[in-house]
């Protein structure tokens, strides 16, 4: 767990704008930022970044949030990746709860050395691509422009055994051998693990280099070779291409998955930039969470062969659980012996881009593969083909495909759905209360002036110090967000509240949704400081005179019946004395709208 104190001082630091401006074109209009939201497609931009208050609101699809919440959202990180590389950016260290041991501590020094040293080499390979006309001539035989290598920064491990001496003068240093790039042989000998090909650096999320493949330029084998596991570079976790991809995703709405290093850069070079690779594995549940988080639909693109259906099997079955609704999942498989750079580079973007178009929903692809493996025109096929499904339906996540997938199993295995749900387990359960979900809408403002009190307090966190809350109505969901976040800054002691850090505080909280919405409101309303200051003087006024009109009505039924002693009578004429004055002075404030 991050500490607040330490989120705190990284979101005084930390610049939205900076963060949003790496992945989307700002410009300036009024005191804001605008673009076209990057969350969702759109023409007329509708996403605001607000450098005053350190967050991001899109009036279009209502996306809301802090820097740390842009990363996450955007790029795809996990919140403490988020963090970090805000962290880094403003050259903060994320502390640790628990002290880092002595091992701990020297692999975490160590990591960061290893990046260093792989991006050493990542320079050196692409340096030697300029000296090989070998290598150049077989890059632009297979398509490729020097804008689209640099793009990729391609480069080339030389025909040498022991070629990184050129760019470590220290060739016996560890770090070669714990970034994969040198192999430690037999009675000490080191030899490099690349040698004459052509070498795709593999970056992190954040575009640091954590890994290579080596493809070769004529026959041998393997045909691709990729760096081994180390502590930078987990290959189940990770997917080549992404970050030169990220745009193109963002504004196709897709990612096109294919199996190599070659076939990703040839289709960039075709302006089909939504493409990445997997690193020389089977994909992975981590691959399918990732992408799905960044793109609105899937397409897996396998040669048509044995090992291609194979693979894609593979796939459909690791991508079940993570489905949702929303989000399909589909698969292109490409004629016999074409893969996506022959195919691309014979045929042409658009006749590539129709294929895409073409390619079969996941749930056809499943079903069909399934049936193929029996006789469905007998009773004894169709009961075969239904239990084989049993384990690939319940693993879906999403309701909706799944109770559509039932009935179709239903229908090819002559079944009524409700016999299907029976035999695959995917029978709904059944409601605790009989009453129906209420319909979705639109946010609509509480008109409460406690809700007036949070659309202030959300444009300028300093005036929570103005409010009391012992004046709000507790039975409002808005009055109980007031009042926690008057507590929280209390807990501050004294450092300025920020929006960026009430996002980050109220995150999670039950009632978190009505800060956002007030955050969007005071957007809108565009009220200065002390215009909004007026107004939470006012409110608060009227405030503690519903307040005190309540106190004098129990008192004067107390009085009526004759059981209000001295001090009480006088409380009771002073309280009226003292609305009567507040009263005066909201008269003379004038109402603030």
């Amino acid at each position: 767990m991050i500490p607040d104190s330490f989120k705190q001082e990284l979101l005084n630091r930390v610049d939205i704008v900076d963060v949003v401006q790496r992945y989307v074109q700002l410009k300036k209009g009024g005191a804001n930022y605008m673009g076209l939201c990057p969350f969702h497609g759109e023409k007329t931009p509708s996403f605001t970044v607000s450098p005053a208050k350190q967050f991001y609101h899109c009036f279009g699809c209502g996306v809301h949030g802090n820097a740390i919440g842009f990363l996450m959202g955007y790029a795809g990180m996990g919140y403490v990746d988020a963090v970090k590389d805000l962290a880094s950016s403003v050259g903060m260290q994320v502390p640790e709860l628990q002290p880092r041991t002595p091992e701990e501590a020297a692999r975490k020094e160590r990591e960061t050395d290893l990046y260093g040293v792989m991006e050493k080499a990542m320079d050196f390979y692409r340096a030697e691509l300029k000296k090989s006309p070998r290598a150049v001539e077989y890059l632009k035989g297979r398509g490729l422009t020097g804008e689209i290598a640099a793009r990729f920064r391609v480069g080339y491990a030389p025909d040498d055994w022991q070629g990184l001496k050129q760019a470590f003068e220290k060739y016996e240093d560890k770090s070669l051998v714990e970034c994969g790039l040198v192999i430690q042989g037999e009675e000490g000998k080191r030899y490099d693990r690349f040698r004459d090909r052509v070498m795709f650096p593999i970056l992190s999320s954040r575009g640091a280099v954590i890994g290579f493949g080596g493809r070769v330029m004529g026959q041998g084998e393997p045909k691709y070779l990729n760096s081994p596991e180390t502590s930078l570079f987990e290959k189940g976790r990770e997917v080549y291409g992404l970050v030169q991809a990220r745009d193109a995703i963002r504004i196709a709405g897709r990612v096109l998955v294919v199996e190599g290093y070659m076939d990703v850069v040839a289709l960039a070079q075709f302006d089909v930039g939504y493409a990445v690779a997997t690193l020389g594995t089977a994909t992975t549940p981590v691959h399918v969470t990732k992408l799905l988080k960044l793109a609105d639909e899937i397409v897996f693109c396998f040669d048509g062969d044995a090992a291609g259906r194979k693979a894609a099997w593979r796939a459909l079955d690791v991508a079940l659980p993570s489905l949702s609704d929303g989000k399909p999942v589909k698969f292109l498989f490409l004629p016999d012996g074409e893969d996506p750079d022959t195919f691309v580079r014979k045929h042409g973007k658009d006749e590539f881009e129709k294929k895409v178009a073409q390619s079969k929903p996941l749930s056809e692809f499943l079903l069909d593969e399934l049936r193929a493996q029996y006789d469905i025109r007998t009773a004894e096929g169709r009961a075969q083909f239904v239990t084989a499904t049993k384990p690939y339906v319940q693993k879906v996540a999403a309701p909706a495909l799944k109770l559509l997938l039932t009935k179709e199993v239903a229908r090819i295995g002559g079944l009524t759905p409700e016999e299907a749900q029976g035999i695959l387990g995917t029978a709904p359960k059944q409601p605790t209360f009989n009453r129906p979900a209420p319909a979705k809408r639109e946010f609509r403002p509480p008109s409460s002036p406690e809700w007036k009190l949070l659309s202030r307090i959300a444009a300028y966190p300093s005036l929570v110090t103005q409010m009391d809350p012992a004046m709000l109505d507790m039975a409002l969901d808005e009055s109980r967000l007031l009042t926690d976040i008057h507590s929280y800054n209390e807990e501050l002691d004294g450092t300025e509240l920020s929006d960026a850090l009430m996002i980050e505080r109220f995150r999670d909280h039950p009632h978190g949704d009505l800060l956002f919405h007030a955050q969007a409101f005071a957007l809108e309303l565009k009220e200065a400081e002390e215009q909004s200051r007026q107004f939470v003087r006012h409110t608060l006024r009227a405030l503690d005179i519903a307040r005190k009109r309540k106190e004098i009505k129990a008192l004067e039924e107390r009085l009526k019946q004759g059981k209000l002693n001295r001090d009480e009578q006088s409380q009771y004429s002073k309280m009226i004395s003292d609305v009567r004055a507040l009263e005066q002075q909201l008269q003379v404030d004038g109402r603030v709208n």
